[in-house]
Order: structure tokens, then C-alpha cells, then sequence
């Protein structure tokens, strides 16, 4: 197995669940090398990069550019020249379409981390050229992975890889350092002695944050707490009620051991790592049922599953806020549920069985 050389290609690694994905697979599986590009605007770069192989592919980015597009393509296709890699391992949209489309006799697998049909950042024309763009690549494509039952379905009712080879194969995540809550919330700065409801993610459309104040307000005598970056911050920061404290980017396990419980308001995910994150460190989560979000929360069991819908998110952040009984259990049964089925060992190995049989 470790003769297999194996490059991953990511458009960039900003601070999240996918990167720390990539990340697990870089680092854990020999022979493995990562091409990415930078971060971009008010993106950090995650930390896991530091201890990675890492080549730098300078024209690659996330938004689509023909020009840059073209130099990044050209800028993959020399680095696969002089690694002569087995297998070219593409992850997300833009990367899967620029590593796919260069030619060499090695093996291609690509995951997706989520898709792009309900982002709203995107114009129905655009998600048109996107969903034929991934159909031809799928072509193209020895292996198609889905980080979660329901994309994957969602992919092929769209046509994309229907008769191709397709494996989900569920994150692998490790339990972030636990620190004590007191000393948490003092490095954030947060109320020491009230319940708080904790929202992590990068603040973009697609994510919603403005749904989470909307429900802050519906719900004055709770204290919100939002964390993450990106192009809606400062407009968060200016319109959130005072009961939301607004801290920006910081350290996954300082903020899920400052809060009590989680909550995701995204119009569009793949399988959010930070939910898993949350429940390893006992969190239950309410969250909307959009991607293979219900593939990790249990509705009922380990947090609430909503539609993404105003007065629904209320009603089950009260069930969770005013019921201590519902509330102990569900913390019971989140860090549990999330030790079993999402181990980091279950990950890897079920990827070096992938690269080994092609």
C-alpha cells in the first residue's frame, strides 16, 4: 500500500470540516501529497496545512475564472508530470473539474464534500452549466465518493455518474480537546452563567447566518454565541441583536466547550464535520435537514432535525432550551452516537482499500 502515490487536490483549505478531512487523509495515508492554492478574501487557512505535503498551485482559486482557471490547470498539469502520481484524488467543484480535465494514465477518484444545487450564490444558469460540467466528468472519473448517503443520491437524480462506480464513505473525526467551560468563555469573552446556544461556520449565504438572528429575536431571553468568518461578517456583526455575541474566527475546541448546545441553519450542506465536532464534545444540535445533515444528528435521539423554516427552528430550540430531561439525554446520546459512527480509523482504511484496488 505504501508504494501507491497518491495527490489530493483541493482549491483551497480554509479553516472547516473539509479541509480537516483532506487534511486526515494527507497525513494518515503514505505516500500521499497535497496540490492547493490560497485562501482567499477573509478565509484563514487551516491550520492542518502546516503539517502537510504541500504544493502550491498559485492560479487555483474557488470562483470561477476562465483565464486563472486555464493557468491553474496548466500549473496541475506540471506538477503531475514530475510526481508521476498513481492516483489524482480531486475534492470539491473546481478542483474536480481542473485535476479531472488533466490527462495522464493515473487513476482519478473524486469526492463530494456536498453539492451546489441549493447554493444560492449561484444562478440557476450557473448550477445548469455545473450539473452538465459533472456529468461529463463523471465520465471521467474511475471512483465518485460521497461524504454521505443523501448527496449522493441527490447527484445521480441529477444525472450525475449514473452508471458510474460510487462509494459514501462517512468522515472520520477525532474529539477536540475538551476545555473547561468557565475558562472558555472567559478567552471568548461570554456570559459565564447563562445556557448558550453555539452557531460555527463560515458566514456566507449559503450557511444562513442571518436565519440564526432571526431566531435570536424570536427568542430574546436566550444567549447566542456565532463564530466563523467570511463576506457576511461585518454585516452580522452590525445587525445581530443583543443577545447574539458575534466573535468571529476562533479555535473549534475553545468554542464548543464554551457552549451548551449547537445550532446549523444552512440552506445547503454536504456532511458538516463541525456537527460531528459539536456532538463528540456532548453537544446536542438542532439543525435544518439539508445534505446528509440527518445522517449525523438523530432526530430525537441526539439533537432536533428541522425543515429550514423560522417558526420550526423556535419550536425545537425551546424543546431543547426548557426541557432539562430532553435536554441530558440528548447530550447523553450526541457524544456516544458520534464516537461510533464516525471513527477516523473507519475512514482511513476504507480509502487505502479504495486506492489499492485501482
Amino acid at each position: 500500500m505504501s508504494t501507491i502515490k497518491v495527490l489530493h487536490v483541493i482549491a483551497r483549505m480554509n479553516v472547516g470540516g473539509t479541509a480537516r478531512y483532506v487534511g486526515d487523509l494527507v497525513e494518515k495515508i503514505p505516500n500521499s501529497a497535497l496540490a492547493t492554492g490560497f485562501v482567499q478574501g477573509s478565509e484563514i487557512e487551516d491550520g492542518v496545512v502546516g503539517r502537510l505535503n504541500v504544493h502550491r498551485i498559485p492560479h487555483l482559486g474557488r470562483r470561477i475564472a476562465p483565464i486563472q482557471d486555464f493557468r491553474s490547470w496548466l500549473e496541475l498539469r506540471r506538477l503531475v508530470k514530475r510526481l508521476e502520481p498513481e492516483i489524482v484524488h480531486t475534492h470539491t467543484f473546481k478542483a474536480g473539474m481542473i485535476g479531472r480535465l488533466v490527462r495522464g494514465k493515473h487513476k482519478r477518484v473524486h469526492t463530494f464534500h456536498g453539492h451546489l444545487f441549493d447554493d444560492h450564490s449561484f444562478s440557476s444558469l450557473e448550477k445548469g452549466i455545473i450539473t452538465l460540467v459533472e456529468r461529463f466528468l463523471a465520465r471521467r472519473t474511475n471512483v465518485l465518493i460521497s461524504v454521505g448517503i443523501r448527496v449522493g443520491e441527490e447527484l445521480r437524480s441529477a444525472r450525475v455518474g449514473q452508471n458510474g462506480i460510487w462509494l459514501s464513505i462517512p468522515p472520520g473525526v477525532s474529539a477536540l480537546p475538551k476545555i473547561k467551560k468557565s475558562d472558555a468563555r472567559e478567552i471568548l469573552n461570554l456570559d459565564q452563567d447563562t445556557f448558550l446556544v453555539g452557531w460555527m461556520a463560515r458566514m456566507t449565504r449559503v450557511k444562513n447566518p442571518f436565519l440564526l438572528l432571526e431566531v435570536a429575536r424570536r427568542m430574546p431571553s436566550v444567549r447566542f454565541a456565532m463564530a466563523g468568518g467570511g463576506d457576511l461578517l461585518s454585516e452580522i456583526r452590525s445587525t445581530a441583536p443583543e443577545n447574539v455575541s458575534v466573535i468571529g474566527w476562533t479555535d473549534a475546541p475553545i468554542f464548543w466547550s464554551a457552549v451548551d448546545c449547537a445550532i446549523s441553519t444552512s440552506d445547503n450542506e454536504g456532511m458538516p464535520i463541525s456537527l460531528i465536532e459539536a456532538q463528540l464534545a456532548g453537544l446536542p444540535v438542532i439543525a435544518t435537514n439539508v445534505g446528509s445533515t440527518s445522517e449525523i444528528v438523530a432526530d430525537g435521539v441526539t439533537g432536533i432535525i428541522t425543515e429550514p423554516d423560522l417558526g420550526l427552528l423556535v419550536i425545537g430550540l425551546d424543546k431543547l432550551v426548557s426541557n432539562e430531561i430532553v435536554f441530558r439525554e440528548m447530550k447523553k446520546y450526541a457524544e456516544l452516537n458520534a464516537l461510533r459512527e464516525f471513527s477516523p480509523e473507519r475512514m482511513i482504511s476504507e480509502h487505502k482499500l479504495i486506492y489499492s484496488k485501482l
